[in-house]
């Protein structure tokens, strides 16, 4: 894959599987929106769109279908004036997660949330992070060092440990940074859906057929196998 937006919203249309699977995980993104108006951070091929007609959806790079072109780390908004931030397979791109964070709370009115859903690091979907996926796993960084902002920086650049460790092993030290945004719900699911499903690869192990069926019994199977087999994490900040 290129990285470009166009690319993965062709094959976003053109694979049931994928679509199965991101339209659960919108669903439940939207089902825990708060009131108000909400922005999506990384809208990149527009999909949220469909579930959340009325989103402001904003990217770094510019495609026909986003409503602004912004950097996370510096939101061209007012303070509490947004209702939701919402992101998917974003946060693990951004250069210094804490400015980011900070920015969040900045926004947000109180009451407001952050939902974001990101790779979640367990014991089982780590081999495969490490192995099979092309983005760089490093549990050892500090996700709260550095509050500088590289020009230079490329936006595809990632570390997927990063939301695993800012919700895990750095939530208290969130909590001191940025004391009025509170983590309210954390989630560890998805365990083979997602991994056989291939991403936005074109190929796919599993049948869309059955793929609700899955989803359904992996969420419900989340409290049970999330801390050792997880492949997603759905978390949910709250401004106080």
């Amino acid at each position: 894959m290129s990285g470009r937006p166009e690319d993965y919203r062709a094959i976003w249309a053109s694979k049931p599987v994928l679509r199965e699977i991101y339209s659960d995980i919108y669903r439940r993104i939207s089902a825990g929106l708060a009131p108000g108006n909400s922005l999506e951070i990384g809208g990149g091929s527009g999909n949220f769109k469909q579930f959340a007609p009325s989103v402001i959806s904003s990217d770094v790079v510019f495609s026909p279908w986003l409503d602004v072109v912004c950097d996370a780390q510096r939101l061209p908004f007012e303070a509490n004036s947004v209702g939701n931030i919402v992101m998917v397979d974003v946060l693990h791109h951004i250069e210094n997660p804490a400015l980011f964070m900070m920015e969040a709370a900045r926004v947000l009115r109180p009451g407001g949330r952050l939902i974001f859903c990101e790779p979640a690091i367990t014991p089982l979907s780590g081999v495969f992070y490490h192995l099979f996926h092309p983005e760089p796993v490093d549990m050892s960084v500090d996700p709260l060092a550095g509050h500088s902002i590289s020009a230079a920086k490329d936006p595809w650049d990632s570390n997927q440990a990063i939301p695993t460790l800012l919700t895990g092993k750095y939530r208290q030290a969130v909590s001191r940074l940025i004391p009025g945004l509170e983590l309210r719900q954390l989630d560890l699911f998805s365990f083979v859906a997602y991994p056989l499903s291939g991403g936005f690869r074109e190929w796919s192990l599993i049948p869309a057929s059955i793929t609700g069926f899955v989803l359904d019994l992996e969420w419900k199977l989340r409290r049970v196998l999330g801390r050792v087999a997880a492949f997603r994490l759905l978390a949910v900040y709250e401004k106080t």
